[in-house]
Protein backbone atom coordinates (compact mmCIF):
# COMPACT_ATOMS: atom_id res chain seq x y z
CA UNK A 1 0.00 0.00 0.00
CA UNK A 2 0.70 3.70 -0.58
CA UNK A 3 1.70 6.83 1.75
CA UNK A 4 -1.57 7.82 1.53
CA UNK A 5 -3.46 4.29 2.60
CA UNK A 6 -0.72 4.28 5.65
CA UNK A 7 -2.17 7.92 6.61
CA UNK A 8 -5.87 6.80 6.44
CA UNK A 9 -5.65 3.57 8.28
CA UNK A 10 -3.94 5.39 11.64
CA UNK A 11 -6.84 8.09 11.28
CA UNK A 12 -9.99 5.28 10.60
CA UNK A 13 -11.07 3.72 13.58
CA UNK A 14 -14.54 2.33 12.51
CA UNK A 15 -14.44 -1.42 11.26
CA UNK A 16 -17.31 -2.24 9.40
CA UNK A 17 -18.33 -3.98 6.35
CA UNK A 18 -21.08 -2.33 3.55
CA UNK A 19 -22.66 -5.23 1.66
CA UNK A 20 -23.69 -4.04 -1.58
CA UNK A 21 -23.62 -7.73 -2.93
CA UNK A 22 -25.80 -10.71 -3.45
CA UNK A 23 -23.83 -13.71 -3.36
CA UNK A 24 -20.21 -12.45 -1.23
CA UNK A 25 -20.10 -14.86 1.63
CA UNK A 26 -16.98 -14.12 3.73
CA UNK A 27 -15.40 -10.86 3.15
CA UNK A 28 -11.65 -9.84 4.77
CA UNK A 29 -11.73 -6.30 6.33
CA UNK A 30 -8.39 -4.51 5.09
CA UNK A 31 -6.38 -2.43 7.32
CA UNK A 32 -2.93 -1.11 6.51
CA UNK A 33 -0.58 -4.27 7.81
CA UNK A 34 -3.82 -5.30 9.74
CA UNK A 35 -3.08 -2.62 12.77
CA UNK A 36 -6.79 -1.78 14.74
CA UNK A 37 -6.48 0.91 17.73
CA UNK A 38 -7.33 0.62 20.60
CA UNK A 39 -11.03 1.27 21.10
CA UNK A 40 -11.61 1.09 17.55
CA UNK A 41 -15.60 1.21 16.86
CA UNK A 42 -16.43 -2.29 15.30
CA UNK A 43 -20.08 -1.95 13.55
CA UNK A 44 -21.64 -5.50 12.56
CA UNK A 45 -24.83 -5.20 10.57
CA UNK A 46 -28.08 -7.50 11.15
CA UNK A 47 -27.33 -10.25 8.59
CA UNK A 48 -23.46 -10.31 9.88
CA UNK A 49 -20.68 -11.87 11.98
CA UNK A 50 -17.29 -10.46 12.61
CA UNK A 51 -14.40 -13.32 13.04
CA UNK A 52 -10.78 -12.18 14.43
CA UNK A 53 -8.23 -13.84 13.17
CA UNK A 54 -4.77 -13.76 14.94
CA UNK A 55 -1.85 -15.26 13.01
CA UNK A 56 -3.77 -18.05 11.73
CA UNK A 57 -6.07 -18.95 14.60
CA UNK A 58 -9.78 -18.04 15.15
CA UNK A 59 -10.27 -15.79 18.10
CA UNK A 60 -13.19 -13.81 18.83
CA UNK A 61 -16.62 -13.90 17.22
CA UNK A 62 -18.55 -10.82 17.20
CA UNK A 63 -22.92 -10.88 16.82
CA UNK A 64 -24.94 -8.22 15.27
CA UNK A 65 -24.33 -4.90 17.01
CA UNK A 66 -21.49 -2.05 17.73
CA UNK A 67 -18.61 -2.48 19.54
CA UNK A 68 -15.44 -0.91 21.25
CA UNK A 69 -12.64 -2.96 20.86
CA UNK A 70 -10.99 -3.26 24.13
CA UNK A 71 -9.74 -6.30 26.78
CA UNK A 72 -13.55 -6.94 27.97
CA UNK A 73 -14.93 -8.07 24.92
CA UNK A 74 -11.70 -9.33 23.14
CA UNK A 75 -10.99 -12.08 25.56
CA UNK A 76 -9.73 -14.72 23.17
CA UNK A 77 -7.60 -12.59 21.69
CA UNK A 78 -6.36 -11.02 25.06
CA UNK A 79 -5.02 -14.39 26.26
CA UNK A 80 -3.32 -14.90 22.52
CA UNK A 81 -1.73 -11.75 22.86
CA UNK A 82 -0.88 -12.04 26.47
CA UNK A 83 -2.63 -8.73 27.65
CA UNK A 84 -2.66 -8.95 31.02
CA UNK A 85 -3.12 -5.24 31.64
CA UNK A 86 -4.81 -3.84 27.96
CA UNK A 87 -2.82 -3.58 25.30
CA UNK A 88 -0.92 -1.16 23.63
CA UNK A 89 -2.32 0.59 19.90
CA UNK A 90 -1.98 -0.83 17.17
CA UNK A 91 -2.35 -4.08 17.55
CA UNK A 92 -2.83 -6.66 14.63
CA UNK A 93 -5.27 -9.33 13.33
CA UNK A 94 -7.59 -10.29 10.59
CA UNK A 95 -10.98 -9.27 11.00
CA UNK A 96 -13.24 -11.79 8.29
CA UNK A 97 -17.14 -10.45 7.60
CA UNK A 98 -19.18 -13.56 6.90
CA UNK A 99 -22.59 -12.87 5.70
CA UNK A 100 -25.19 -15.24 7.64
CA UNK A 101 -28.04 -14.01 5.35
CA UNK A 102 -30.08 -16.74 3.02
CA UNK A 103 -28.82 -16.71 -0.19
CA UNK A 104 -31.66 -17.86 -2.15
CA UNK A 105 -32.21 -19.35 -5.70
CA UNK A 106 -29.18 -21.54 -6.15
CA UNK A 107 -29.72 -24.48 -8.55
CA UNK A 108 -29.18 -27.80 -8.95
CA UNK A 109 -29.38 -30.60 -11.49
CA UNK A 110 -28.34 -34.09 -12.69
CA UNK A 111 -25.74 -33.63 -15.51
CA UNK A 112 -26.02 -37.49 -16.25
CA UNK A 113 -28.98 -39.51 -15.74
CA UNK A 114 -29.76 -41.59 -12.91
CA UNK A 115 -30.22 -45.10 -12.80
CA UNK A 116 -33.23 -46.71 -10.42
CA UNK A 117 -34.35 -50.45 -10.37
CA UNK A 118 -38.28 -50.46 -10.09
CA UNK A 119 -40.16 -53.63 -9.38
CA UNK A 120 -42.72 -53.49 -12.54
CA UNK A 121 -40.25 -51.46 -15.20
CA UNK A 122 -37.43 -52.70 -14.51
CA UNK A 123 -33.98 -50.48 -14.98
CA UNK A 124 -34.86 -47.09 -15.75
CA UNK A 125 -33.18 -43.96 -15.76
CA UNK A 126 -34.53 -40.50 -14.76
CA UNK A 127 -33.43 -36.48 -14.24
CA UNK A 128 -34.13 -34.19 -11.80
CA UNK A 129 -33.53 -30.37 -11.30
CA UNK A 130 -34.76 -28.07 -8.89
CA UNK A 131 -33.49 -25.04 -6.14
CA UNK A 132 -31.71 -24.86 -2.44
CA UNK A 133 -31.77 -22.12 -0.18
CA UNK A 134 -28.35 -21.64 1.99
CA UNK A 135 -27.31 -19.69 4.74
CA UNK A 136 -23.77 -19.48 7.00
CA UNK A 137 -24.71 -21.14 10.50
CA UNK A 138 -21.08 -21.60 11.97
CA UNK A 139 -18.63 -18.91 10.67
CA UNK A 140 -15.83 -20.11 12.62
CA UNK A 141 -16.18 -23.43 10.95
CA UNK A 142 -17.32 -22.26 7.40
CA UNK A 143 -13.94 -20.11 7.68
CA UNK A 144 -11.78 -22.92 8.93
CA UNK A 145 -13.17 -25.71 6.31
CA UNK A 146 -13.82 -23.62 3.19
CA UNK A 147 -12.67 -20.02 2.92
CA UNK A 148 -9.10 -20.72 4.50
CA UNK A 149 -7.72 -17.22 3.81
CA UNK A 150 -9.89 -15.39 0.76
CA UNK A 151 -10.80 -12.59 1.44
CA UNK A 152 -13.55 -12.29 -0.87
CA UNK A 153 -15.52 -15.45 -0.98
CA UNK A 154 -19.18 -15.74 -3.08
CA UNK A 155 -20.99 -18.22 -3.50
CA UNK A 156 -19.90 -19.15 -7.24
CA UNK A 157 -16.85 -20.64 -5.39
CA UNK A 158 -18.70 -23.27 -3.35
CA UNK A 159 -21.95 -23.95 -5.64
CA UNK A 160 -20.22 -26.77 -7.86
CA UNK A 161 -19.35 -28.21 -4.79
CA UNK A 162 -22.55 -28.51 -3.14
CA UNK A 163 -24.47 -29.54 -6.55
CA UNK A 164 -22.06 -32.42 -6.45
CA UNK A 165 -22.91 -33.30 -3.12
CA UNK A 166 -26.45 -32.79 -3.83
CA UNK A 167 -26.72 -34.81 -6.72
CA UNK A 168 -24.91 -37.92 -5.04
CA UNK A 169 -27.31 -37.76 -1.95
CA UNK A 170 -30.28 -37.18 -4.35
CA UNK A 171 -29.31 -40.37 -5.75
CA UNK A 172 -29.31 -42.32 -2.52
CA UNK A 173 -32.56 -40.76 -1.42
CA UNK A 174 -34.28 -41.14 -4.60
CA UNK A 175 -33.23 -44.81 -4.40
CA UNK A 176 -34.02 -45.17 -0.64
CA UNK A 177 -37.19 -43.58 -0.65
CA UNK A 178 -39.29 -46.62 -1.59
CA UNK A 179 -41.85 -44.56 -3.81
CA UNK A 180 -43.26 -46.02 -7.11
CA UNK A 181 -41.53 -44.69 -10.38
CA UNK A 182 -45.19 -43.53 -11.54
CA UNK A 183 -45.92 -41.26 -7.81
CA UNK A 184 -42.46 -39.47 -8.06
CA UNK A 185 -44.54 -36.22 -9.87
CA UNK A 186 -47.22 -36.28 -7.33
CA UNK A 187 -45.19 -36.78 -4.43
CA UNK A 188 -41.92 -33.56 -5.12
CA UNK A 189 -42.72 -32.06 -1.43
CA UNK A 190 -42.47 -35.33 0.03
CA UNK A 191 -39.02 -36.02 -1.60
CA UNK A 192 -38.09 -32.83 -1.03
CA UNK A 193 -38.33 -33.24 2.53
CA UNK A 194 -36.74 -36.81 2.56
CA UNK A 195 -33.52 -35.64 0.32
CA UNK A 196 -33.78 -32.21 2.80
CA UNK A 197 -33.30 -34.31 5.67
CA UNK A 198 -30.46 -36.36 4.22
CA UNK A 199 -28.04 -33.61 3.38
CA UNK A 200 -28.54 -31.49 6.09
CA UNK A 201 -26.17 -32.86 8.52
CA UNK A 202 -23.75 -33.18 5.04
CA UNK A 203 -23.49 -29.26 4.71
CA UNK A 204 -23.66 -28.69 8.83
CA UNK A 205 -19.95 -29.99 8.07
CA UNK A 206 -19.27 -27.04 6.71
CA UNK A 207 -20.84 -24.57 8.81
CA UNK A 208 -23.33 -24.20 6.10
CA UNK A 209 -27.43 -24.62 6.31
CA UNK A 210 -29.63 -25.58 4.03
CA UNK A 211 -32.92 -23.36 5.03
CA UNK A 212 -35.21 -25.07 2.31
CA UNK A 213 -34.29 -28.13 -0.84
CA UNK A 214 -36.91 -27.87 -3.67
CA UNK A 215 -37.20 -31.37 -5.91
CA UNK A 216 -38.96 -28.79 -8.92
CA UNK A 217 -39.15 -31.83 -11.82
CA UNK A 218 -38.34 -35.48 -12.21
CA UNK A 219 -38.42 -36.61 -15.47
CA UNK A 220 -38.56 -40.39 -17.35
CA UNK A 221 -37.93 -41.42 -20.41
CA UNK A 222 -41.22 -41.50 -22.87
CA UNK A 223 -41.69 -45.13 -23.26
CA UNK A 224 -42.04 -45.86 -19.14
CA UNK A 225 -44.67 -42.53 -19.16
CA UNK A 226 -46.75 -44.27 -21.96
CA UNK A 227 -46.95 -47.30 -19.87
CA UNK A 228 -47.20 -45.65 -16.93
CA UNK A 229 -50.32 -43.74 -18.35
CA UNK A 230 -51.71 -47.22 -19.87
CA UNK A 231 -51.84 -48.61 -15.90
CA UNK A 232 -53.60 -45.87 -14.77
CA UNK A 233 -56.33 -46.34 -17.38
CA UNK A 234 -57.00 -49.35 -16.39
CA UNK A 235 -57.46 -49.14 -12.89
CA UNK A 236 -60.34 -46.24 -14.30
CA UNK A 237 -61.80 -48.04 -17.56
CA UNK A 238 -63.26 -51.43 -17.88
CA UNK A 239 -60.84 -53.57 -18.68
CA UNK A 240 -63.06 -55.57 -21.49
CA UNK A 241 -64.25 -51.99 -22.88
CA UNK A 242 -60.32 -50.73 -23.94
CA UNK A 243 -59.54 -54.18 -25.36
CA UNK A 244 -62.63 -53.49 -27.15
CA UNK A 245 -61.40 -50.20 -28.82
CA UNK A 246 -57.62 -51.31 -29.25
CA UNK A 247 -58.51 -54.08 -31.45
CA UNK A 248 -61.12 -51.50 -33.48
CA UNK A 249 -57.75 -49.37 -34.18
CA UNK A 250 -55.60 -52.07 -34.93
CA UNK A 251 -58.04 -53.87 -37.63
CA UNK A 252 -58.72 -49.76 -38.99
CA UNK A 253 -54.65 -49.56 -39.35
CA UNK A 254 -54.57 -53.19 -40.82
CA UNK A 255 -57.13 -51.86 -43.61
CA UNK A 256 -55.71 -48.74 -44.47
CA UNK A 257 -52.35 -50.79 -45.00
CA UNK A 258 -54.24 -53.36 -47.58
CA UNK A 259 -54.11 -52.08 -51.60
CA UNK A 260 -56.89 -51.92 -53.74
CA UNK A 261 -60.77 -51.83 -53.44
CA UNK A 262 -60.47 -54.87 -51.98
CA UNK A 263 -58.30 -53.79 -49.07
CA UNK A 264 -60.70 -50.58 -48.26
CA UNK A 265 -63.80 -53.64 -48.38
CA UNK A 266 -62.20 -55.40 -46.13
CA UNK A 267 -61.31 -52.51 -44.01
CA UNK A 268 -65.06 -51.13 -44.16
CA UNK A 269 -66.87 -54.46 -42.95
CA UNK A 270 -64.43 -54.63 -40.06
CA UNK A 271 -65.61 -51.53 -39.14
CA UNK A 272 -68.69 -52.14 -39.50
CA UNK A 273 -68.52 -54.99 -37.44
CA UNK A 274 -66.82 -53.94 -34.73
CA UNK A 275 -68.67 -50.67 -34.39
CA UNK A 276 -72.11 -52.72 -34.54
CA UNK A 277 -70.27 -54.99 -31.33
CA UNK A 278 -68.97 -51.98 -29.59
CA UNK A 279 -72.23 -50.55 -30.00
CA UNK A 280 -74.12 -53.20 -28.78
CA UNK A 281 -71.51 -53.26 -25.77
CA UNK A 282 -71.77 -49.46 -24.66
CA UNK A 283 -75.32 -49.30 -24.95
CA UNK A 284 -76.46 -52.28 -23.40
CA UNK A 285 -79.18 -52.86 -26.29
CA UNK A 286 -80.15 -55.79 -28.85
CA UNK A 287 -79.45 -55.86 -32.17
CA UNK A 288 -81.45 -57.98 -34.45
CA UNK A 289 -80.66 -61.82 -35.14
CA UNK A 290 -78.92 -61.08 -38.29
CA UNK A 291 -76.85 -58.39 -37.58
CA UNK A 292 -75.54 -61.30 -34.47
CA UNK A 293 -74.69 -63.20 -36.92
CA UNK A 294 -71.29 -61.14 -38.50
CA UNK A 295 -70.23 -60.13 -35.31
CA UNK A 296 -66.74 -61.53 -34.72
CA UNK A 297 -66.83 -63.23 -30.78
CA UNK A 298 -65.03 -60.70 -28.60
CA UNK A 299 -61.07 -61.45 -27.60
CA UNK A 300 -60.76 -63.87 -25.25
CA UNK A 301 -60.47 -62.34 -21.66
CA UNK A 302 -56.58 -62.28 -20.33
CA UNK A 303 -55.65 -64.67 -17.85
CA UNK A 304 -55.45 -63.75 -14.03
CA UNK A 305 -52.37 -63.82 -12.70
CA UNK A 306 -50.63 -62.62 -9.23
CA UNK A 307 -47.39 -61.74 -8.13
CA UNK A 308 -46.96 -62.22 -3.71
CA UNK A 309 -44.39 -61.84 -1.44
CA UNK A 310 -43.39 -64.91 -0.05
CA UNK A 311 -41.27 -65.24 2.44
CA UNK A 312 -40.51 -61.33 2.41
CA UNK A 313 -39.22 -62.14 -1.36
CA UNK A 314 -41.59 -61.04 -4.67
CA UNK A 315 -42.61 -64.08 -6.58
CA UNK A 316 -44.60 -65.48 -9.39
CA UNK A 317 -46.45 -64.38 -11.30
CA UNK A 318 -48.78 -67.05 -10.27
CA UNK A 319 -51.93 -68.13 -12.26
CA UNK A 320 -55.31 -69.17 -10.17
CA UNK A 321 -54.88 -72.52 -10.75
CA UNK A 322 -51.25 -72.09 -8.81
CA UNK A 323 -52.45 -70.08 -6.11
CA UNK A 324 -55.41 -72.74 -4.97
CA UNK A 325 -52.56 -75.06 -4.31
CA UNK A 326 -50.24 -72.78 -2.48
CA UNK A 327 -53.46 -72.04 -0.46
CA UNK A 328 -54.22 -75.87 0.31
CA UNK A 329 -50.57 -76.08 1.36
CA UNK A 330 -50.66 -72.76 3.52
CA UNK A 331 -48.23 -70.58 1.35
CA UNK A 332 -51.23 -68.10 0.70
CA UNK A 333 -52.93 -66.81 3.18
CA UNK A 334 -55.30 -63.86 3.52
CA UNK A 335 -52.71 -61.46 5.07
CA UNK A 336 -49.91 -62.09 2.17
CA UNK A 337 -49.50 -59.19 0.13
CA UNK A 338 -50.24 -59.55 -3.85
CA UNK A 339 -50.52 -57.13 -6.94
CA UNK A 340 -51.45 -57.98 -10.26
CA UNK A 341 -51.02 -55.52 -13.57
CA UNK A 342 -53.07 -52.66 -13.52
CA UNK A 343 -53.36 -52.35 -9.07
CA UNK A 344 -52.11 -49.51 -7.93
CA UNK A 345 -49.92 -51.12 -5.06
CA UNK A 346 -49.73 -54.16 -2.85
CA UNK A 347 -52.56 -55.50 -1.10
CA UNK A 348 -53.66 -58.41 1.30
CA UNK A 349 -54.72 -60.99 -0.76
CA UNK A 350 -58.14 -61.19 1.27
CA UNK A 351 -59.16 -57.53 0.14
CA UNK A 352 -58.92 -58.82 -3.65
CA UNK A 353 -62.70 -60.23 -4.57
CA UNK A 354 -60.79 -62.45 -7.70
CA UNK A 355 -59.65 -64.27 -4.24
CA UNK A 356 -62.01 -64.50 -1.99
CA UNK A 357 -63.71 -67.64 -4.20
CA UNK A 358 -59.88 -69.43 -3.85
CA UNK A 359 -59.92 -69.46 0.26
CA UNK A 360 -63.38 -70.27 0.23
CA UNK A 361 -63.21 -73.24 -2.11
CA UNK A 362 -60.14 -74.86 -0.08
CA UNK A 363 -61.67 -78.08 2.73
CA UNK A 364 -60.09 -77.35 5.82
CA UNK A 365 -57.94 -79.42 7.84
CA UNK A 366 -59.34 -83.03 8.50
CA UNK A 367 -60.02 -83.02 12.43
CA UNK A 368 -58.19 -84.94 14.45
CA UNK A 369 -59.34 -88.15 15.79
Amino acid sequence: MGLFDKILGEFVDIIEWLDDSNDTMVYRFERYQNEIKNGAKLTVREGQLAVFINEGQLADVFEPGMYELTTANLPILSTLKGWEYGFNSPFKAEVYFVSTRNITAQKWGTKNPITLSDPRFGMLEIRSFGTYVIRVKNAPVFIKEIVGTDGHFTTEEITEQLKSLIVTRFTDAAAEADIPIEAFARNLNELSEYVHKVIGSEFEQYGIEVTKFLVENVSMPEEIKKEIFELSRLNAVDLNRLTQMKAAKSMEKAAENESGTAGAGMGMGMGFAMANQMGQTFSGGQQPQQSQQVQSPPPIPPTLSFFAVINGQQAGPFDMNSLKQMVMQNQLTPDVLVWREGMASWTTAGQIPELNNIFGSVPPPIPEK
